[in-house]
């Protein structure tokens, strides 16, 4: 059984392979990378669940598989929502060096929040993830992850606002979402809880399928 994710993010591939193993042991999930010639949509859309639906339709037209494409972003209380769905793009266009956007994201998001007190930094990362099949059936379904802000960045791992990120489970010990071990980060993520959300959705259309 085949279903095809709308991303070329390794990492987000090996994770989605993981949680659907667990209900359809037999599962293939397929990137952007296998699919020669990709016409990869514009994020346009004002919401994550619309991005993600976009996407998700993008792949099913590209490919005739059932396919997954999630949209995310982190939502600052001090700053009315956003980044939001612009977070890839807070300091500007996205650039073709992900690491560069990222520290430039991060550093502007820090001067924008330099005189706000902690008690305000308050913030929340949001996940939506769309499953769309060749039948023209569609299901969304969301993820979040509530924590703060912090003055400076820490840690090497994770991607994104991560390193500005302390997770509400983690607020005791203060430690970035880029401080956590991976399989920590997902237990807790955004997407993570999204994902496995739909999991069985996805194992029980397959399945049935088949």
């Amino acid at each position: 059984m085949r279903v095809f994710l709308a991303s070329r993010n390794t990492k987000k591939i090996l994770e989605m392979q993981r949680i659907l193993a667990e209900h359809v042991p037999d599962v293939e999930v397929l990137g952007i990378t296998d699919v020669d010639g990709y016409d990869e949509p514009v994020e346009d859309q004002p919401t994550f669940a619309g991005n993600a639906l976009l996407k998700a339709r993008a792949g099913v037209a590209a490919t005739g598989l059932p396919s997954i494409a999630d949209d995310s972003g982190l939502c600052v209380d001090a700053l009315n929502g956003m980044p939001g769905v612009l977070s890839a793009r807070w300091a500007g266009q996205r650039l073709g060096d992900k690491e560069l956007a990222d520290a430039r994201n991060n550093e502007l998001l820090l001067e924008q929040l330099r005189d706000v007190p902690d008690e305000r930094r308050g913030a929340h990362f949001a996940c939506a993830v769309a499953w769309v099949r060749p039948d023209g059936s569609e299901r969304v379904v969301e993820g979040r992850m509530d924590g703060r802000i912090v003055r400076e960045q820490r840690g090497s791992g994770g991607f994104g606002y991560d390193v500005v990120f302390v997770a509400r489970e983690h607020d005791a010990e203060g430690l970035t979402s880029a401080e956590l071990e991976p399989g920590e980060k997902d237990r807790i993520s955004h997407r993570g809880r999204a994902l496995r959300e739909l999991a069985p959705y996805v194992a029980a259309d397959l399945t049935s399928a088949d």
